[in-house]
């Protein structure tokens, strides 16, 4: 990420091609999210996908919901007429379940997940489905802040077109979502940084701490402010957040870059880091600019 990249906005819209994918672009010209007629979402009993469910439901859309057992007298009905189906199951079960679905499918259907590594699962999804494939990414948990940003990246496989990216991004938008393009190889990189990282180096700080009994008579308010910040993640959500550490071809990259971080550190170079630090901050420095 660079200083002439927008911090929390979606990407600047470019004209599209043939495919979606050929370009590697951040958005479209004309880009117009349409509601699609119906939706199955495969995985509805886990929690993004029951969240996913109660959301469409509530807006209105055509929705069916199917988990196990995932049999041919289950999924024939649900994905009958459908032009988007999205894939909401864990990767370890991921290319059994899609294996089961597309047979099911509508050879015009939009296959699309939710995963947050988008490389490994569209080569999958591209394997198993010769229609359209898009991948989808929710920035956020299954009980967001009802005010909160709700931001969700859009990933177009090699045979998507801007049609298809309109209609997958139609069902999150009709959720009251932003959507925002982008690339499988961008969203991945990312994903190492802010998502990864964040993992790995709150493991790493609390797992150095753990045990020594001693330091708790000095722990501070901003030290308990991270704990809890950290507790869910480190804690119920450690098993999910490995996997996806190790899912992510990046995040070892990510790692060596941020021990470039501590190394300078090492050798005193605060005033530096705190340099670099305070660009998530500019706009707060300098209103004039923003």
């Amino acid at each position: 990420m660079n200083g002439n990249e927008n911090r929390g906005g979606s990407p600047a819209a470019q004209s599209g091609g043939e495919s979606a994918a050929e370009d590697g672009f951040d958005g479209f010209t004309g880009f117009c999210p349409h509601t699609p007629v119906k939706t199955v979402i495969v995985g509805s009993t886990g929690r993004m996908g029951a969240m996913l469910l109660g959301r469409a439901r509530k807006a209105g859309l055509n929705v069916e919901g199917v988990d196990v057992p995932l049999t041919p007298e289950i999924l024939a009905p649900a994905c009958a007429g459908a032009d988007v189906a999205i894939i909401c199951v864990p990767a370890a079960v991921f290319k059994e379940v899609i294996a089961a679905v597309c047979p099911h499918l509508p050879p015009t259907a939009v296959l699309t997940d939710i995963t947050s590594v988008k490389e490994i699962p569209l080569q999958q999804m591209e394997a198993a489905w010769a229609g359209p494939v898009v991948g989808t990414h929710p920035l956020f948990g299954p009980q967001p802040e009802p005010e909160a940003d709700q931001p969700v990246a859009i990933v177009p496989g090699a045979n998507a077109g801007q049609e298809h990216l309109e209609l997958a991004s139609g069902f999150f938008t009709a959720l009251g979502c932003r959507v925002f393009c982008t690339t499988a190889e961008k969203h991945d990189k990312a994903m190492a940084r802010i998502q990864n990282m964040n993992f790995i180096t709150s493991l790493a700080y609390f797992a150095l701490l753990a045990g020594q009994d001693d330091l708790l008579p000095f722990v501070t308010p901003s030290f308990v402010r991270r704990q809890n910040a950290a507790r869910k993640m480190l804690t119920e959500d450690a098993h999910m957040f490995a996997g996806l550490f190790e899912a992510n071809p990046y995040s070892y990259e990510a790692v060596r870059q941020y021990r470039q971080m501590l190394n300078l550190a090492a050798a005193g170079d605060i005033d530096l880091l705190c340099q670099r630090a305070r660009w998530w901050w500019q706009d707060d420095v300098n209103p004039e600019k923003s």
